[in-house]
This record gives C-alpha cells, sequence and structure tokens, in this order.
C-alpha cells in the first residue's frame, strides 16, 4: 500500500474553482469504483488550504488516478495560476485504521 498526502494553499479567488475540479476528479473516480484508490481532499478553515490524502493499493493504481483526464485538468488548472503556495507532498505509513482500506 502506498499513501500519498499533499497540503497547499491556492489564491482565495480560486477556491471555489478548486473546489469544482475536485468534485469533478471525485464524481469520476466514483464511476470507475476502482477498488484500488481511496482518494480524499479537504478543505481547512481558512478556506483555501486544501490537504488531498491518497490510498493505493498498488503503484499501478496510482498510475490510475494520475491518468485520469479529470486529474490532470484539476492539476493544469492549479498550476496554471490557482496556487498561493506550492504543494507539500508527503509519503506515510498506515499505523491503524477504523475500517478496511482494501481488502487482501
Amino acid at each position: 500500500m502506498k499513501i500519498v498526502k499533499v497540503t497547499y494553499s491556492t489564491k482565495a479567488e480560486y477556491a471555489g474553482q478548486n473546489q469544482n475540479n475536485i468534485k469533478n476528479v471525485m464524481a469520476d473516480l466514483q464511476k470507475m469504483d476502482h477498488k484500488g484508490i481511496n482518494y480524499n481532499a479537504c478543505l481547512a478553515a481558512d478556506g483555501k488550504t486544501f490537504t488531498h490524502t491518497a490510498f493505493f493499493n498498488s503503484d499501478d493504481d496510482q498510475i490510475t488516478l494520475n491518468e485520469l483526464p479529470s486529474f490532470k485538468h484539476f492539476q493544469e488548472q492549479l498550476k496554471a495560476g490557482g496556487l498561493e503556495t506550492p504543494p507539500k507532498q508527503e509519503l506515510l505509513d498506515l499505523v491503524g485504521s477504523s475500517t478496511t482500506i482494501f481488502n487482501s
């Protein structure tokens, strides 16, 4: 399993568009019902700091997300002018979970 956490801040005027782009990615992932991806995005109280946490069952699952057209669009739009602070990526190790993330 691979866990990736990314945190960044958008310009205040871009935060709403970023939320819409994220919702499009999530809708596509839900339609795909890809069992090897558990992806979440949260917005901080400041209304412009986003934290994305992605759990991948395999490296191929991460590639699936990265190649998703709506995900590419989200990234392109963000890089084109929506960022206030650049993304900080962290790789995490799971210590425990209240639910089963992936069935073996």
